[in-house]
């Protein structure tokens, strides 16, 4: 009798709990509905395009052509491999310039203001984040007008005060990449320096003073008691960061529009990376399947990438208590 009891209020309990999973369903279903909608079958149908011919010439009759595009974009003997290698290793170069400097920028800003008798460091942190504040269009956008050849105020100034030529920041191809450079690395080193700050902060003081009892100079201090810890705090930051400007439409498309032109490349121009390229070929040139190749080769390499480095620098690593 009892084992029958027991049995019937297992089954009570089982049934309780398929109700309560149908309620979890049934309040999660919106926000599952909407993440497939949006963001998964989209990203299914961008890889199906990619092994197609869908363009303006086949717009209602296109067909799979399987890895033709692929072969295109890689093989180096074919003329469409322009659109793609040169793209890669320019995407890669701005990439890691834009993520290192921007680093090492707010971890010296980061060291400044982490000067306890600097009376004024609240004031100046305030200021230091206002790039970080402003939203990023308007601030591309400001920056293209200072940097216009013509008008612009950084000309006018480098002009004007210390009588240098005026620099074409935008018409210039080593100017142009220079210039979208460092308005990213103007418009990230914020988010690097609020990072650093709080990694120093957390530094234990009897390191220091620990280190100042053994005669420690401060570069000796900063190498071996402020760097070691700001760095393992900061790494698992550094890799979507990485991430992040590799696919940085804005800064790119923004402040040159891609441009100065190629004229080994009739699609994109100097300062193009791989996801204005994407852009380009699928809204500008109506080539959606390379467009979706494009963007199905950087999906994978921004994954290879950052799994690399997660794996070699052992960020994102459990550590036992």
């Amino acid at each position: 009798m009892a084992t029958v009891m027991e049995m019937r209020r297992s089954h009570g309990r089982e049934r309780a709990k398929r109700r309560v999973d149908w309620i979890a369903y049934g309040y999660l279903s919106p926000a599952l509905v909407t993440i497939c909608v949006l963001s998964i079958l989209p990203i299914f149908y961008t890889i199906y395009i990619s092994f197609t011919d869908f363009n303006q010439m086949h717009f209602l009759s296109y067909q799979f052509v399987g890895l033709k595009n692929y072969e295109e974009l890689l093989n180096p003997h074919d003329p469409l491999s322009n659109l793609f290698l040169p793209t890669f290793i320019w995407t890669l170069v701005y990439a890691l310039c834009t993520t290192a400097l921007a680093y090492l920028v707010g971890l010296f800003l980061a060291v400044l203001l982490n000067n306890k008798h600097m009376r004024e460091r609240t004031l100046y942190r305030m200021l230091l984040i206002v790039p970080w504040a402003v939203p990023n269009l308007i601030s591309m956008l400001a920056w293209q007008g200072l940097l216009n050849d013509q008008y612009g105020q950084i000309n006018a100034l480098l002009h004007g005060v210390f009588g240098l030529p005026r620099i074409p920041w935008l018409t210039s191809a080593l100017w142009a990449r220079i210039a979208v450079i460092m308005v990213n690395v103007w418009a990230g080193f914020p988010y690097m320096m609020t990072v650093c700050l709080g990694a120093l902060q957390s530094i234990p003081t009897d390191q220091y003073e620990a280190a100042e009892i053994d005669g420690a100079n401060w570069w000796q201090v900063f190498r071996y008691v402020t760097m070691p810890s700001v760095w393992r705090i900061s790494l698992p930051l550094l890799i979507p960061s990485f991430s992040y400007n590799f696919n940085n439409f804005n800064a790119s498309y923004l402040l040159t529009g891609g441009g100065p032109p190629n004229s080994n490349n009739p699609f994109l121009g100097q300062t193009d990376i791989l996801a204005t390229a994407a852009y380009k070929m699928t809204l500008t040139f109506n080539r959606y399947d390379l467009g979706a190749t494009i963007s199905v080769l950087l999906f994978i390499l921004v994954a290879l990438i950052s799994w690399v480095q997660m794996r070699y620098t052992g960020a994102f690593k459990e550590v036992d208590a």
